[in-house]
């Protein structure tokens, strides 16, 4: 169609343009071939014939796509993604132009896309999906999701707009509820933590009160996948039905384990349990052909997604990125990699797509910060974010609201020690801009390349 090959060359040459001015996560070219082809994306996935599959939730999508999309293209196949973590339909687009053929129609098996909880409802108003990961439910942006109920029903939205089969969380229950709204005939697997760590599910989920008293989780069978975590980075995935605790023995046994032992280079239980999302959601698609090998090499080969515990080696001091965006996120960070004592600094903004509301950094506890204290707050707010740390007596050494001056200072105040920076999503992606023009780090999205 003569539309969609003109709204691919006006696309890529938008897309060239925003790299050369630095803005490599923009939606801009999205926005210039959608406005020339308004089925720009109808007509793009139409020759993906293996499988369309939406990742949503409200944490750990990019690093769950990133996963899935290695473990499927380690099995040989060809897999369409958006790897920037740019999760509205634009940016979707945006990133895809990269590799799609001036037709317009993509050349792979299976497209993995990474979408928001409204925007993956938009999507598939053009697009079918034929499979849905969702992931978990927490509050998030209040000012655009409102309450955690109205993000649900969003989710279950989506579900029921699947034709082939979906991947759930069984430990949550507002993901686990959406099983109710699905067509007949759609196919149900489920993913969660093997009962002898259920205990440490309130670092990872949102914990619904109203619920607590008669919510049974759903009992998962030899086609679900439950993680069996051995530290920090190893686990193992059992078949549910075989599983450890009370049920089958030993968690992390030989005789239950189909997957492990893997070991990530990205540490902490949230990254384990996406992992054990994205294996779960490969059995589905792959069917016979999946193999617990190459999904064990697939994974442990995966870096953290950019700024999502990516760590940047500077003149030989690491330097690590943690995304932070709502309670259970945040809390989950400092869970994860607070503990350690190393220099910090937080970077918070308000932007659009942070949000606009920045009182749920009360429903956090920084009391891991206390012994070290925090070298340096930044960010739109900077000075909100220093009086939070002060009222849990979190010592700050100094606070400089604009980002690229603070990072200097931080770094050079703290010039032979590891460093960690916590910041909401503008403020991460302007600091890892800053670092990899600096570093001749990879641009955003270059290592998800077909």
């Amino acid at each position: 169609m003569l539309r969609t090959t003109a709204a691919v060359i006006a696309g890529k040459t938008a897309r060239l343009a925003a790299r050369v001015k630095g803005g490599g996560g923009s939606a801009f070219p999205g926005l210039v071939a959608e406005r020339i082809d308004p089925r720009f994306l109808e007509h793009a996935l139409a020759t993906v014939r293996d499988g369309i599959v939406v990742v949503s939730g409200t944490n750990g999508k990019t690093t769950t796509t990133k996963m899935l999309v290695a473990i499927l293209r380690a099995h040989g196949r060809r897999v369409l993604t958006n790897p920037t973590g740019s999760n509205f339909t634009r940016g979707v687009i945006s990133s895809m132009l990269k590799d799609l053929p001036l037709s317009g129609k993509a050349t792979a098996d299976l497209a993995v896309l990474e979408l928001d909880e409204a925007h993956a409802l938009k999507f598939a108003e053009v697009v079918t999906p034929t499979h849905a990961l969702l992931l978990n439910v927490a509050r998030d942006q209040l000012d655009r999701f409102a309450e955690i109920d109205h993000t649900a029903d969003l989710l279950a939205r989506l579900a029921a707009q699947v034709s082939a089969g979906v991947v759930l969380n069984l430990d949550d229950p507002f993901i686990a509820r959406a099983q109710a709204r699905l067509r007949p005939g759609v196919r149900t697997r489920w993913f969660g933590v093997d009962s002898s760590i259920a205990h440490r599910l309130p670092e990872v989920l949102e914990q619904d009160v109203r619920f607590a008293e008669d919510w049974q989780p759903p009992i998962p069978g030899s086609d679900d996948g439950l993680l069996a975590p051995l530290d920090e980075r190893s686990f193992t995935i059992l078949r549910g039905g075989e599983a450890g605790g009370e049920a089958g023995g030993e968690a992390g046994g030989e005789a239950t384990a189909y997957i492990g032992p893997v070991t990530l280079t990205q540490r902490g239980l949230a990254a384990m349990i996406n992992a054990t999302a994205a294996t779960t959601m490969a059995r589905e698609l792959l069917g016979p052909a999946f193999d617990p090998a190459t999904t064990v090499r697939a994974l442990q080969a995966v870096s953290p997604p950019f700024g999502r515990g990516e760590v940047i080696d500077i003149d030989g001091r690491p330097v690590e990125l943690v995304l932070v965006k709502n309670p259970a996120g945040f809390t989950v960070a400092l869970g994860t990699y607070g503990s350690t004592p190393v220099a910090t600094m937080i970077a918070i903004n308000d932007n659009d797509a942070d949000g606009r509301d920045v009182s749920w950094l009360y429903d956090v506890s920084f009391a891991s910060l206390r012994e070290r204290g925090v070298a340096m707050t930044s960010g739109v707010r900077a000075y909100d974010m220093a009086l939070r740390l002060d009222y849990d007596d979190v010592a700050v050494a100094a606070v400089e609201p604009e980002l690229i001056l603070a990072l200097d200072a931080f770094l050079a105040a703290h010039p032979d020690e590891p460093a960690r920076i916590f910041c909401t999503y503008t403020a991460m992606m302007a600091l890892r801009r800053t670092l990899a023009e600096r570093h001749d780090l990879p641009e955003f999205g270059e290592e998800g390349a077909a």
